[in-house]
């Protein structure tokens, strides 16, 4: 909206011309959501307050969360207002790309505010069930991926690339790009999830990497910067650095209620709608790889739970009782319960996920 008047301005006032350019609306959307998130933050906590949305604290995990209970949850709320107006603000509103992502984030995000709704407010534990979830996540999952995949302009837009290398890309296909898409935007999702249950923990990481793929996304939309770093050219992708900067600006803004001891939780709401946001710019930039090494806490929390469960079933089906190889999944857990403490867990992920930023942001010109 602003970006049409700064447009009409430009007109008859030159200087408005300015704000053509993408890092500068890049710069004031991460601004802009970050005011949003702080001026509407107190209000958002105390209305959660005031409805009892409070986090349930799992009884059978560190005794440190106890103390946690009843703390304000469904938080992603206010990251994903502060994204919405942001991005409608100084986005350009004729791009399909800024609307495909704004739809999968928003979408994610109501599947997550459901599940949380049912928690908190109907004491359903179970919230909704993981058949519907992965039903919905799906659904949209799959709407994305084929919208994506048949708005490709040419063969290298559907290919997987391999990073460090200039010329490997592997042929995927149509159908093969779909299934890649799909996995890549609902995994996402469920990671950032499952990374979630820290104070701080997911939000931060998730900053980084958005912040980091605003810079792929920037290079992907120009052609002659594609050019040079031999990675595919994305005719519109650049204009996704708008959306990223206001995820990035905003998530700092929540992490300012979000910090040890936290105000204020994400919940499912926020973690699943971020988890999808990042999956889909990762596809259409073409840099699902890249994604998988910047978020490689999401990663490795993912794999935990995968094996913890895995291991248990299969223990306890050849040995009649399940052993477990982590003391608790997900692995924030297990540290948990070796003896660090909470702040020292986020803090060294934080580190990490800074490493493995460098290392991805290093793929640009390393080829």
């Amino acid at each position: 909206m602003l970006l049409l008047l700064t447009q009409w301005l430009a007109q008859d006032i030159r200087t408005f011309n300015v704000f053509n350019y993408i890092t500068l609306r890049t710069m004031l959307a991460a601004m802009t959501a970050l005011f949003f998130s702080l001026i509407m933050g107190p209000a958002v906590i105390r209305w959660l307050a005031a409805k009892k949305i409070g986090q349930a604290v799992r009884t059978d995990g560190p005794q440190t969360h106890l103390c946690k209970s009843g703390t304000p949850t469904m938080g992603g709320v206010l990251i994903l207002i502060a994204i919405g107006i942001t991005t409608l603000l100084w986005g350009d509103l004729t791009n399909k790309y800024v609307w495909t992502v704004l739809v999968v984030t928003l979408g994610f995000g109501i599947i997550g505010w459901y599940d949380d709704w049912k928690k908190v407010v109907y004491r359903d534990p179970n919230g909704l069930s993981s058949r519907w979830k992965f039903f919905w996540q799906s659904l949209l999952g799959l709407g994305a991926a084929l919208f994506i995949a048949f708005s490709a302009q040419v063969p290298a837009q559907t290919e997987l690339i391999v990073p460090f290398f200039k010329s490997v890309a592997l042929p995927l296909g149509i159908w093969g790009f779909v299934v890649l898409t799909y996995f890549v935007i609902v995994g996402t999702s469920n990671a950032v999830n499952l990374t979630d249950g820290l104070d701080g923990l997911a939000i931060m990481p998730t900053v980084m990497v958005a912040s980091a793929f605003a810079i792929f996304a920037y290079v992907a939309g120009n052609a002659v910067y594609a050019k040079y770093l031999f990675v595919p050219y994305v005719p519109g992708a650049g204009e996704l650095c708008i959306l990223l900067g206001a995820i990035a600006g905003a998530g700092l803004g929540f992490l300012w209620f979000n910090a040890y001891p936290a105000e204020v939780f994400m919940g499912d709401v926020g973690a699943l709608a971020l988890g999808a946001a990042l999956g889909c710019v990762a596809v259409i930039v073409r840099q699902e790889i890249v994604l998988f090494i910047m978020g490689g806490v999401f990663v490795v929390e993912t794999l935990s739970v995968m094996l913890q469960v895995g291991w248990f079933k299969y223990t306890r089906k050849r040995f009649g009782q399940g052993r477990r190889i982590l003391r608790m999944a997900p692995l924030h857990h297990h540290f948990e319960q070796t003896g660090w403490k909470e702040t020292q867990v986020v803090v060294r992920f934080w580190i990490i996920t800074i490493i493995l930023v460098l290392i991805g942001l290093s793929t640009l010109k390393l080829r």
